[in-house]
């Protein structure tokens, strides 16, 4: 008995650290399974030994091939750190691989370490405060992870690179279809958050460069990549992995039209042409 209360205390004071999330702003898909599965995948990531952050994100994201695609399992009546690796969008996949790689890389294997650094990325600087504190727009996402040093957009040191300016306001623009947003307050918020954002310019590679050799050549197993798009009012649709299939760069996501967690058959470059709402593509880099 008296073990097993003071590891109560110690994790008590963990999560009472403030630079710690509390328990109970975390919603579980499955606690306890849950917790076991990552402190095992951390551990067995550290037990590899990789030389770079992209090694670590290319094995961990292996691990959830087949996983089903889910949509919106982060919606809720409140905002709260969902912590799911059993169901994944392509956002909340790209999110998950990124913080555990990113645990990895500090030395730690816990699942307590695992989701302050979800936290850290999902959320505006790094702490949950509300629907509108999660870095909805991707853009807003680099530009934020970027500047607290989590990841570098290396999107303009490729060649052939080009410049988009745009106006990101979707969320408000179609305000009916974010639950949250019936909330006046968080409206608000998100409408104050896109003034940031208005004719934001930002770099990407044209979906017709993708398929140069010289680009090609440059994107790693590993490299995470943001698929811009055409749509009015917003940057990026699609969100993903670089996974290199006999030397040629291929899209590993979760995919809507699979409903899984998929290595896309189809070239990256292929993958792009054959969409008529994608533009191209950005590239980030974790740092650690």
């Amino acid at each position: 008995m008296k073990k097993y209360y003071i590891s109560f205390i110690i994790l008590c004071c963990i999560f009472c650290n403030s630079n710690a999330i509390t328990l109970d702003k975390v919603r579980f898909h499955n606690e306890q399974n849950d917790t076991s599965a990552i402190t095992q995948l951390l551990i067995n990531t550290y037990q590899q030994h990789f030389d770079s952050p992209n090694e670590r994100i290319g094995f961990i994201a292996r691990q959830f091939l087949g996983l089903p695609y889910v949509a919106h399992t982060l919606e809720g009546d409140t905002e709260l750190l969902t912590v799911n690796i059993n169901e994944l969008d392509c956002t909340t996949f790209v999110e998950t691989v990124i913080a555990m790689a990113y645990t990895v890389g500090e030395g730690r294997t816990s699942w307590r370490d695992y989701i302050h650094n979800l936290e850290r990325i999902r959320y505006r600087d790094g702490i949950l405060n509300g629907y509108s504190s999660r870095l909805h727009y991707i853009s807003d996402w680099i530009v934020n992870n970027s500047y607290r040093g989590n990841f570098s957009e290396v999107t303009d040191e490729f060649p052939f690179v080009s410049y988009k300016i745009k106006t990101l306001d979707f969320m408000t623009s179609h305000r009916k279809s974010y639950n949250s947003l019936t909330d006046d307050a968080e409206f608000e918020k998100m409408k104050n958050i896109e003034i940031g954002y208005h004719n934001h310019r930002f770099p990407y590679l044209k979906t017709s460069s993708i398929k140069n050799k010289a680009i090609r050549n440059e994107l790693k197993d590993g490299d995470i990549i943001a698929l811009t798009t055409n749509t009015k009012g917003l940057d990026v649709s699609h969100m993903g992995l670089i996974a290199i299939v006999d030397g040629v760069p291929h899209l590993m996501h979760a995919s809507m039209k699979a409903m899984k967690v998929i290595i896309d058959p189809l070239p990256l470059h292929k993958y792009l042409a054959n969409s008529k709402s994608l533009t191209g593509i950005r590239i980030i880099r974790l740092n650690n």
